[in-house]
This record gives structure tokens, C-alpha cells and sequence, in this order.
């Protein structure tokens, strides 16, 4: 479950509205407001992503598009892939463990 939120909904949407709206920096708007600077950035960029203005991010709907595409279980294949691999490991590791002898001539 994520943290509450410690900004209002409300105070979020006016805070980026002004920003955009009036091209005030952002610190300045924030000072005015009571929020923290970098707290009003992330809004501002993250309205900047829903309205395609921006593609570094994805956007407010995309993590959740993301979650149901995601299977909730591993398949069999990758469950025995995981057990082959484990065992793999341990073989090695079980080799590398061993003291080398020499051979004698």
C-alpha cells in the first residue's frame, strides 16, 4: 500500500496549474504555497508526462497497464529454468571449493 499523501489533491492540481499557467518558477510558486520545491517539480513533470510533453517518464496510467501485463506467477519453464540454473551454481561453486592437487610426474 502506497504512503498517504501529505499534499491535498486539490493543492497538487492548483500548484502545477500555476506554475504552468503563469511560467513562475517553480521554488517561487512553491515559497507561496507551503510545499517543497522538489515535491512541486516532480508534479510538474509528472503533468508534463500525462499531457505528452514529456517522454522520459510514463505516465500517471502506464505503471498500471504495466502491473496487468505482468504475470502474477512464473510459468513452469522458468521455474525449472531457475532450478537448473540453481543447481549449475552449486556445482560450480562446489568445484571452485575443492583444493587443487598437482599432478605428479
Amino acid at each position: 500500500m502506497p504512503a498517504p499523501r501529505k499534499y491535498p489533491d486539490e493543492l497538487r492540481e492548483r500548484a502545477v496549474r500555476e506554475v504552468r499557467t503563469t511560467g513562475r518558477p517553480i521554488a517561487h510558486v512553491a515559497k507561496d504555497l507551503g510545499i517543497h520545491k522538489e515535491a512541486l517539480r516532480g508534479w510538474v513533470r509528472q503533468a508534463e508526462a500525462d499531457a505528452g510533453e514529456r517522454d522520459d517518464r510514463l505516465t500517471t496510467a502506464e505503471p498500471e497497464e504495466l502491473k496487468q501485463l505482468t504475470p502474477l506467477r512464473e510459468s513452469g519453464v522458468e521455474v525449472r529454468a531457475n532450478e537448473i540454473l540453481k543447481a549449475a551454481s552449486a556445482s560450480f561453486a562446489a568445484e571452485l571449493d575443492r583444493p587443487r592437487t598437482r599432478p605428479t610426474r
